[in-house]
């Protein structure tokens, strides 16, 4: 038997945090999305529906970066402080390849690492 891929990912619309649930040590892999708050104030001086067109695709290729991470494991908690854990969530569930994954939600507010890692820890330990 196969040890099962758990992966804890805290994340709002800029980072995702991406915590693997395995024995010490745990480490953080972090992926930031490609939309800074600088290329939203470059795009913003142009036109707003420039904005709001370049920060959906940008959005939508974070998704598409973390969708490719998490399709290689078996079961994934989504925490953090914003909707962006739920939009993600949506990503996913419309393509059949993440059927099989067990996918949960979780609100959480800002934590430091420590705290992420307890988080993943507790979550995946009471299963």
């Amino acid at each position: 038997m196969t040890a099962s891929k758990k992966l804890g990912i805290w994340m709002d619309h800029a980072n995702a945090h991406l915590i693997q649930f395995k024995k010490d040590p745990i480490v953080t892999t972090i992926v930031a999305s490609k939309f800074t708050h600088q290329e939203k104030e470059r795009t913003l001086n142009e036109s707003e529906k420039l904005m709001h067109n370049a920060e959906q695709h940008e959005q939508a290729e974070y998704y598409k970066e973390l969708s490719e991470i998490i399709k290689n494991q078996d079961e994934v908690i989504l925490f953090g402080p914003t909707d962006a854990k739920v939009e993600l969530f949506h990503f996913l569930k419309g393509n059949p390849h993440f059927s099989k994954i067990k996918i949960e939600i979780k609100q959480a507010d800002k934590m430091t690492e420590n705290q992420k890692h307890a988080f993943v820890r507790d979550y995946f330990s009471k299963q």
